[in-house]
């Protein structure tokens, strides 16, 4: 029907990179379980819950995990008893996989089961997030859930949030970053070119050396390295780095223009020696970084005394906030209060904190060691 989800592809029909981005969530997943007797419903508003469950349950059966997958929507009128009893595996007979050891995973589907948890609480709740559907719709936000996996494009999963005391985000950060970008590199210019005045400005604005290095750090397709061109010079040195090589690849247009240098990288580990540049460009990076202290003192690492870090976002906290569905938070990296002390702990003096609904503009400056 007209506004319904995508249905998910039977696994014979994904192509060979596909099957790969969806074990590898899978496999996310199923390592970030905590181990002994665990419950874990997945639901999303949508009936890929079910054929995500069952991939689930196939992807810990292949790791060795015993796995008890509970079907249909509903579950069992209350008796007082958990639903989850060895009584209760018994009438489910019709069930694919029902066996019950010290370790199994017990996997339900829907909004049913969510609704009534085994022993008064689901162990890890995974949401799927999807486009919305209808008026109101939400697109599945899962706001307080374990673990959401973006699936608008229902042949490329993506992990965007698992919970800390399931997984450090290490484990997961860097296959997960660089796949939701992947597949959004060729078409970013087209959804979000009006915001090329938007960089213009902010890199004017940020008052960058004539003739210094200065490093677009996560520069996507590299919509700022015209701008920072114009703003070093013909003799200054122009970088744009990022971790996907996709948005690399739709980079090169505006590296031609801008006849900067573009380099493969992990902003957490940067491939740039000490104090060897003079200002860094950043938009939208801190809030994509797993720990956002550790990502500017390495920021901080890279850049002389006295250098410059412009943070930026052509949409302001609160626009996109809404824009995602997701309340303001005080407590938020590109909040002022904790902005300003996580610079003054990483070797930065925050000099200036712009945020109008139209951007984000923040800028500091390198103190000396």
């Amino acid at each position: 029907m007209a506004g319904e989800p995508a249905s998910l592809p039977a696994w014979q029909t994904l192509t060979e990179e596909q099957s790969r981005r969806w074990t590898e969530v899978l496999d996310h997943v199923a390592a970030a379980l905590p181990s002994g007797v665990v419950s874990v419903v997945i639901d999303g508003g949508s009936a890929h819950a079910a054929v995500v469950a069952d991939r689930l349950a196939d992807a810990l059966h292949a790791g060795g995990r015993p796995c008890a997958r509970l079907t249909g929507h509903t579950p069992p009128a209350s008796t007082g008893q958990p639903p989850l009893d060895a009584r209760y595996r018994l009438e489910a007979g019709d069930n694919r996989r029902t066996e019950g050891t010290p370790d199994t995973v017990t996997v339900a589907d829907g909004s049913g089961w969510l609704a009534r948890p085994p022993s008064g609480r689901w162990d890890v709740v995974v949401w799927l997030r999807t486009p919305p559907v209808g008026p109101g719709a939400n697109g599945g936000r899962g706001a307080g859930c374990d673990i959401v996996v973006d699936l608008h494009d229902p042949t490329w999963p993506v992990i965007r949030h698992l919970s800390d005391r399931l997984a450090p985000q290490d484990r997961w950060y860097l296959s997960e970053s660089r796949a939701f970008f992947a597949t959004r590199a060729a078409t970013w210019d087209t959804k979000f070119g009006d915001d090329l005045p938007a960089y213009a400005a902010a890199v004017n604005e940020a008052d960058l050396p004539v003739g210094g290095v200065v490093v677009d750090i996560g520069c996507g397709t590299g919509r700022a390295l015209p701008a920072l061109r114009d703003a070093v010079g013909p003799y200054g040195v122009v970088i744009g780095l990022d971790l996907t090589p996709q948005m690399l690849t739709a980079a090169r247009a505006h590296a031609g223009r801008a006849a900067a240098d573009l380099l493969l990288g992990d902003a957490r580990n940067l491939p740039l020696a000490d104090a060897s540049v003079d200002a860094v460009f950043a938009a939208g990076l801190l809030t994509h970084l797993p720990d956002s202290e550790a990502g500017l003192r390495e920021l901080a690492r890279i850049t002389r005394p006295g250098g410059r870090l412009v943070l930026f976002h052509p949409s302001g906290r609160a626009a996109l906030a809404a824009r995602h569905g997701r309340p303001l938070r005080p407590d938020e990296p590109l909040a002022e209060a904790p902005l300003r002390r996580s610079t003054g702990l990483t070797g930065w003096h925050l000099n200036r904190y712009d945020d109008p609904p139209h951007r984000f503009f923040a800028t500091a400056t390198r103190r000396n060691a």
